[in-house]
């Protein structure tokens, strides 16, 4: 059985600009505290089978495999941890004042239950920064017209 978290914050700032803030996932350490670092292991384009190796406060070192890009609007990309697989979704949606963000972490297999129950709000609290940390950089550059 899965279990899903999310949260979405709107945007006052174009998509395109948020776009591109949820699919450089190397610059997200200056963006938000949840992240420490990001290496890819290859150059190149974001696309399925492109991996980074991710680092997290108190957090091993994860293998993250890109599964989907939908240019311009969603991004997915999923690790294991303890035989529990996690799919990060991201997703951008035009809106009349900017545009919508959400971040999705579904957990599934083995320790999928337990995990949602354990980590629930410590993982929503984190893709609750990330969205804010998005929200802040989009709106700072953005230009004032969308």
């Amino acid at each position: 059985m899965a279990t899903t978290i999310e949260h979405s914050i709107d945007i006052a700032g174009p998509s395109a600009v948020v776009w591109a803030l949820n699919t450089t996932p190397e610059h997200w350490p200056t963006l938000t505290p949840t992240i420490t670092s990001v290496r890819w292991h290859d150059d190149g384009p974001l696309r399925p089978g492109r991996q980074a190796t991710v680092k997290q406060p108190g957090q091993r070192p994860t293998v993250w495999t890109v599964q989907t890009v939908e240019e311009g609007c969603r991004f997915e990309w999923s690790a294991s941890v303890f035989g529990t697989r996690m799919l990060a979704t991201h997703l951008v949606e035009p809106t009349a004042g900017g545009c919508s963000n959400t971040l999705r972490l579904t957990l599934s297999g083995r320790g999928a239950r337990v995990m949602g129950a354990l980590l629930g709000r410590r993982l929503r609290g984190i893709l609750r920064t990330e969205a804010e940390g998005f929200r802040r950089e989009a709106e700072r550059t953005a230009p004032s017209e969308h």
